[in-house]
């Protein structure tokens, strides 16, 4: 099974604890600082990915650092789950799909609309328009611009991707020339 698919089930788990509790900005807050920690930490990764370290061992480590940092009870409780099926240092995809999974549940879509050149104003809220009528839902919109495009515009939305670049226009062209 896929980490991606793995990270959205503990995602969407988690979600519908804290929506339950009400506790959306505290876990999230506490996982990103948790996420960090165990990046920044090359002996805290190899700790958790060992397998010669005894699961107890492991589990006395988390325990000693949620000591340490004092986190609410959900989010010690999943980092306890996380430990206990060896997916802790999945925390950085696990926050991701959490982040997203909340995101969905609220009504809201991520977007990411990469464009050879800086768009205006007016093109992204027009493209913001467009993106919430083809959904029917709120878009968060994030803007990047890419050189090599040429020109036009890559739009992803969740996992389906518009490409209507110059570049991949031209891919496709010297395609058929080739293939006749």
């Amino acid at each position: 099974m896929s980490v991606k698919t793995v990270a959205r089930r503990y995602a969407a788990a988690l979600a519908d604890v804290v929506l339950k509790t009400n506790e959306i900005d505290p876990v999230k807050t506490e996982l990103k600082t948790w996420e960090a920690m165990i990046d920044a930490n090359a002996d805290l990764q190899t700790a958790f990915r060992n397998p010669a370290i005894s699961q107890a061992n492991k589990e006395k480590v988390l325990e000693n650092l949620i000591e340490k940092t004092k986190p609410t009870k959900t989010t010690a409780n999943f980092l306890r789950v996380l430990l206990r099926n060896n997916r802790l240092t999945e925390i950085g995809e696990i926050n991701q799909k959490f982040a997203s999974v909340l995101e969905e549940r609220s009504g809201i879509v991520s977007a990411n609309i990469t464009s050879a050149r800086e768009l205006s104003e007016a093109q992204k809220t027009e493209m913001r328009t467009s993106l919430e009528k083809l959904t029917g839902k709120q878009i968060n919109l994030e803007f990047k611009t890419d050189e090599s495009l040429i020109g036009g515009i890559v739009t992803r939305l969740g996992s389906t991707v518009y490409d209507g670049s110059v570049r991949t226009q031209l891919q496709e062209l010297k395609q058929q020339l080739v293939n006749g």
